[in-house]
């Protein structure tokens, strides 16, 4: 099932396991394990009184689960990789409607600045380019 809960194949990115997650969520990750949660739709679809009882079970923090949640809600409904949600949502573009009403200037000019501050050396994911 996709997050539409439409059933397709092959398997959109949200189907895929929650595997190597930054070491900044391995409390996270350990919780979401812990209680079945195993893919990015089942993330997605946490609320905010289940990512209670996890903080609540162990080292695990609120506002990381909501980050990830955050992360998910992009992977899902954009069917983007995990990494490329991530940069949106630490570039400030933190939901579908944001990324909706952001100029093209204004995404590269974030997504740039992000990149370039934590010095990932890769090709920038966003440009504009055609």
């Amino acid at each position: 099932m996709n997050c539409n809960g439409i059933s397709d194949w092959p398997k959109t990115v949200a189907d895929h396991p929650l595997s190597d997650l930054p070491q900044s969520f391995r409390d996270e990750q350990k919780q979401l394990q812990a209680n079945g949660i195993d893919n990015w739709d089942s993330l997605k679809q946490l609320d905010d009184l289940a990512i209670s009882r996890m903080v609540r079970q162990g080292r695990s923090s609120a506002r990381n689960f909501k980050r990830l949640r955050g992360i998910a809600t992009l992977v899902c409904e954009l069917d983007l990789a995990p990494q490329d949600a991530a940069l949106l949502m630490h570039a400030g573009i933190a939901s579908v409607t944001a990324l909706a009403t952001c100029t093209p200037e204004r995404l590269v000019r974030q997504t740039g600045r992000l990149e370039r501050s934590l010095g990932a050396g890769r090709r920038s994911v966003v440009d504009l380019n055609v």
